[in-house]
């Protein structure tokens, strides 16, 4: 069954964006694993304003296919899904079809609701070595706890520290 796997960027503090959303001070020196990670995954999934923001950029994922989780969005790009509803069962029909691991980029609020509906299989969270001081935070209003088991570390030159989690199924 393919797996959906949370991987992103997160400062020391635990803020994916900084007090205006920026997000210039993730590491771009280094590849940090993201190629490997590439080769596990043939979907990615966005919320809203993700989506927004991503395709104010030259679409960095053209090989992906991409859903756009949102009950508000009314035209998208050619080669984009949108999901509205029921994400759970929608997800939980997307995990049980042949294919890879699908990447949940984000944002905040869709992470919640994946993680609120135990739907997030791994997280791999490049831990930046830098405290922002304010922003969004990564974890925001989770209905209770995550049992989660360390898989796995990796550290790099700059400080970054990779950590690989799988969820405890119970």
């Amino acid at each position: 069954m393919r797996k959906v796997i949370l991987n992103l960027a997160v400062s020391l503090d635990g803020y994916i964006e900084g007090p205006n959303g920026e997000f210039d001070w993730c590491f771009t020196d280094q590849d940090y694993g993201m190629s490997d990670f590439m080769k596990r995954i043939d979907a990615v999934f966005l919320g809203r304003k993700s989506y927004e923001l991503t395709r104010k950029m030259k679409n960095p994922y053209p090989h992906l296919a991409t859903y756009v989780f949102s009950n508000t969005l009314k035209q998208v790009e050619k080669d984009v899904w949108v999901v509205k509803g029921d994400i759970e069962k929608e997800v939980t029909r997307m995990k049980k079809q042949n294919g890879k691991d699908m990447w949940l980029f984000g944002g905040a609020n869709l992470l919640t609701s994946f993680l609120n509906a135990g739907l997030v299989d791994e997280m791999q969270l490049a831990v930046h070595p830098l405290v922002l001081g304010g922003g969004k935070l990564l974890f925001q209003d989770i209905h209770g706890r995550i049992p989660l088991t360390l898989k796995d570390t990796k550290t790099y030159s700059t400080g970054l520290v990779q950590l690989f989690y799988e969820q405890n199924r119970q």
